[in-house]
């Protein structure tokens, strides 16, 4: 079956980078288009950052644009999230997301996946 596993996240400082990993599974890689989405405390979930899967054009949330890269490997099935000058706001749990084949207009919405990982905390404080 499908999985995406996830690792990374923690505790940083505002200004400090980290970097999230998300391993797939089960699946083509390639084929998929991938995706970080966040939740913060008492929020609702929304989208980070995607890529598809036969364009390298990156698409981000407009408050981790010129902070935040997404990237793949399509030989470790493995997606990134690297986060430049982490900010308090930044605060939420990560999730990465997979669909096959996602089309343009769906790739900013939870809804356009069909898996995802277990999450990730990251904390950053000011």
């Amino acid at each position: 079956q499908v999985q995406l596993v996830q690792s990374g996240g923690g505790s940083a400082q505002a200004g400090d980078s980290m970097r999230l990993s998300c391993v797939a599974s089960g699946l083509t890689f390639r084929n998929y288009g991938l995706a970080w989405f966040r939740q913060a405390p008492g929020k609702e979930r929304e989208f980070v950052a995607a890529l598809r899967a036969t364009s390298n054009t990156q698409y981000y949330e407009d408050s981790v644009k010129g902070r935040f890269t997404i990237s793949r490997d399509n030989a470790l099935n493995t997606v990134y999230l690297e986060m430049n000058n982490l900010k308090s706001e930044d605060t939420a749990i990560y999730y990465c997301a997979a669909k096959r084949w996602i089309i343009l207009s769906q790739i900013r919405l939870q809804s356009g996946y069909d898996y995802w990982g277990q999450g990730a905390q990251v904390t950053v404080s000011s």
